[in-house]
């Protein structure tokens, strides 16, 4: 008996999701696949996408109560740059905001492209369990610095095999950091 009244609760939540979504169907929606996921999974989904459309997009600085204001990095000596820039990163983190590919950044270049390019993007705020922002510090074109320090030998291989490029030997990232990883939320 349970596992029907279940059943119907489950039911009756898909049918709220997808009026709810109504309003922003798109083709994109038809790419899904339903039939694959059972119905828990479908919701979660239809979950997600609600709450997609529903969040506003805002720069990163203001996702903090209050907005999150940095000094200019110029200002600021090694000592103070290396305590910001951690409790910059825990920060963060505490609204979901990943760090990812840094160990290539001296603690100034990770504190400017903090400054500079996180804090001030517009992203869209998810509220969801699980949800978070992975930002990636290093740019898509730079891909010495992704061979050399990122890449696993596969995607080295990979690499060879469609560029018909060398690839630099692999090297340990000059300024590794243990930082905070989404598996951790």
């Amino acid at each position: 008996m349970t596992h029907a009244i279940d059943e119907v609760e489950l039911l009756l939540r898909n049918a709220r999701l997808r009026d709810e979504l109504e309003p922003y169907i798109d083709e994109s929606v038809s790419l899904v696949y339903f039939r694959q996921m059972n119905l828990k999974e479908e919701n979660c989904f239809l979950e997600s996408m609600l709450a997609w459309e529903r969040a506003p997009a805002l720069p990163i600085a203001q996702w903090f109560m209050p907005a999150l204001k940095l000094p200019a990095p110029h200002q600021l000596d090694e000592d103070l740059l290396r305590n910001l820039l951690d409790d910059t990163i825990d920060r963060l983190f505490s609204v979901r905001v990943v760090l990812e590919m840094t160990d290539h950044l001296s603690d100034r270049e990770l504190y400017t492209l903090i400054y500079r390019d996180i804090l001030p993007a517009c992203e869209k705020k998810i509220d969801l369990p699980g949800n978070y922002l992975c930002w990636r510090c290093l740019d898509e074109a730079d891909t010495e610095n992704w061979l050399r320090f990122y890449a696993t030998e596969t995607e080295r291989l990979q690499y060879i095999q469609q560029y018909m490029q060398p690839v630099p030997e692999p090297e340990d990232p000059p300024y590794p950091r243990k930082l905070p990883r989404a598996s951790e939320l």
